[in-house]
């Protein structure tokens, strides 16, 4: 198994397909970009589903999570998704994307297999989103959201970043319409992952306002956090349920002490934290002909390394060289 020095386990595999993306989020990358990585670089589709096999067959994973960057932007997706999920045992397989082409693809993803997806969106005006995401793509990602659930990639979660003085007045409006859509919506704190290196904990909407600012319309109730298990989300029962919202406090309420999940980026390197400064590379010593043993060798050598926490409270802290776009989320 994949266990670390703290008798944490990995079992949630999060592959980057792809370090480009369509879309120029300012707490993600600058309005003009990135250097992307030169295809060469990247990890072959054979290689991709071979490592998450060696990852599912040998190492003890169960879950599969493709990101990016964008990972609808990745050709062989379907394909992909279509050989993991044949997998055995098989693995629940789930998407991250920004939406924009789900509407087209949806129905083959649901095809190969793939269980779910999480869609980012964080406004619902066409206005706000232009300029936070420097395209105007809004109607793209609000006709993906609608053609994940038709397709039965349930349940569609919706992830919002709020952003002080940018967004934050739409927290309340953003679930109400999640939940007139019968989407799952989740917030998630503002991290330090941005390109520019940006990032202060002044900006950034803490878990504490968010629940401030919907409880100004919402009667939440915690949900039984027995279930949570290694879930990131804090989830609460909304007007006293069914309904849910989850509440992601990566920085100011860390889950570091029951993480389950390990990274694999678009170039083959494995990551075992978001905030991890190291990485151990699976794709030279694959592409110098090692075998499914000797790799899995390194991946339980690379995870053993793990830290017991994130260490953004800590003065020492520093921000990864690698922007979130190039680790996946």
């Amino acid at each position: 198994m994949l266990r670390d020095s703290f008798g944490r386990v990995a079992t949630d595999l999060r592959v980057s397909l792809t370090d480009k993306c369509n879309l120029r989020c300012t707490y993600c990358m600058p309005p003009e970009g990135l250097d992307w990585l030169p295809n060469p670089q990247l990890l072959t589709a054979e290689e991709i589903v071979r490592l998450v096999t060696i990852g599912v067959e040998r190492l003890g994973v169960t879950e599969v999570r493709y990101t990016g960057g964008e990972p609808l932007l990745r050709r062989e997706l379907v394909d992909i998704v279509a050989r993991t999920t044949a997998l055995e045992p098989k693995p629940q397989v789930s998407l991250t994307t920004n939406g924009i082409g789900l509407a087209r693809l949806a129905e083959s993803l649901a095809g190969a297999g793939l269980d779910r997806v999480n869609v980012s969106l964080d406004t619902l005006d066409a206005d706000t989103f232009k300029r936070l995401a420097h395209r105007d793509r809004h109607a793209d990602v609000i006709a993906g959201l609608a053609a994940a659930a038709a397709a039965g990639l349930a349940p569609v979660k919706v992830n919002t970043v709020l952003m002080r003085g940018v967004n934050d007045q739409e927290a309340g409006p953003l679930l109400r319409w999640c939940l007139d859509q019968g989407y799952e919506l989740r917030f998630i704190e503002q991290m330090p992952l941005d390109a520019q290196h940006g990032w202060s904990r002044e900006d950034m909407v803490t878990a504490d306002e968010i629940l401030g600012l919907l409880s100004d319309s919402f009667d939440l109730a915690p949900d039984d956090q027995e279930d949570r298990g290694s879930a990131p989300a804090e989830r609460f029962l909304v007007d006293g349920g069914p309904a849910r919202v989850g509440v992601i406090g990566s920085v100011t309420r860390p889950f570091c002490g029951a993480c389950d999940r390990v990274r694999l980026t678009a170039d083959g390197q494995v990551r075992n934290c978001l905030f991890a400064t190291e990485e151990s590379d699976l794709k030279t010593a694959m592409r110098a002909g090692a075998s499914d043993d000797e790799l899995a060798e390194r991946w339980v050598a690379a995870v053993a390394r793990k830290r017991a926490g994130h260490g953004i409270d800590d003065p020492s802290f520093l921000q990864p060289a690698r922007p979130m776009s190039a680790i996946g989320g």
